[in-house]
């Protein structure tokens, strides 16, 4: 099999780790290890788990760290072509049409205006053409319909783009693609055969404390450490939205600037919208410590 590398070059297991590192990522083995085989065998890279998990902040601290550039596609749903590839410029068109005098029946004038000047690139057709290291985000890909995921496909096996009036436009460097599934739906096989996969959880405590430590100026190890074990305990509870990582972050830096706790007994009253973000979920959690501090 051929080795096909992105345009973001990375050496080794060593170095994405470092990378993403200097991003304010702290990976663990198995995701510095498919992040250095997706960059060595210019795969899109598939990131699926719970809302939270870090897929996103992945591509986003690959990109700062190395210098290319960002190119995100965020999905939702009714996305299609015009917003995922490309769109003619039909003001740009019509008037080029009246500036040359040419109706809808002169040949010549619509060969002229459907060309190079009146493409619109939208992200993912813009990151292929780039001739600039590219970290391209296909963001949420979960959240758009089976026929615009169909329109990817192309792109994630040979990264081109077909345009009728154009033919095929090719990546002159692979984009270091990296896609993110919050898991709403079921993916397709033929989009998981065109990438390399990661599952993303929750961190472990040992690794969301050491998040914490780095990324919550005047912290200390024992109060990071109640934190986790207060979060950790937290996603365990039936909850509508667990506390994502950066929620972790938020409620830590929090505590840090108030002078609180986790074993406060309001503390939760007091700085539970920086965590929670469900009425129901809070009054879980609460229920539940109160629940304990009795016990």
């Amino acid at each position: 099999m051929a080795v096909r590398s992105t345009g973001v070059e990375i050496g080794s297991v060593e170095q994405a780790a470092d990378a993403l590192r200097r991003g304010g990522y702290l990976a663990d083995a198995a995701t510095a290890t498919v992040t250095y085989l997706a960059s060595r065998l210019g795969k899109p890279l598939l990131l699926e788990g719970p809302a939270g998990t870090g897929k996103t902040e992945l591509a986003l601290a690959l990109a700062q760290s190395t210098g290319a550039r960002l190119v995100r596609l965020q999905c939702y749903e009714g996305l299609d072509e015009t917003k995922v590839l490309y769109e003619w410029n039909y003001r740009k068109q019509l008037l080029g049409l009246q500036a040359k005098g040419g109706g809808e029946g002169s040949g010549s004038a619509l060969d002229d205006v459907f060309s190079e000047p009146f493409l619109l690139s939208r992200p993912v057709l813009d990151a292929i053409r780039s001739t600039d290291p590219v970290v391209l985000l296909i963001d949420e890909i979960d959240r758009i319909e089976m026929e615009t995921e169909a329109l990817l496909l192309e792109v994630l096996s040979d990264f081109q783009v077909t345009i009728p009036e154009l033919g095929r436009i090719g990546a002159t460097a692979r984009p270091f693609t990296v896609l993110t599934s919050n898991a709403t739906r079921e993916l397709s096989e033929a989009l998981k055969r065109r990438c390399l996969y990661q599952w993303m959880d929750y961190p472990t405590p040992a690794r969301e404390r050491a998040i914490v430590l780095s990324r919550v100026p005047g912290i200390s190890e024992e109060l990071a450490e109640q934190i986790v074990q207060t979060v950790q305990a937290i996603r365990s509870l039936e909850l509508k939205k667990p506390p994502s990582i950066a929620e972790t972050l938020d409620w830590a830096a929090t505590l840090v600037d108030l002078g609180l706790t986790p074993s406060d007994r309001d503390v939760l009253a007091r700085t539970g919208g920086t965590l929670l973000k469900h009425r129901i979920d809070q009054a879980t959690v609460q229920q539940e410590l109160d629940t304990g501090t009795d016990g």
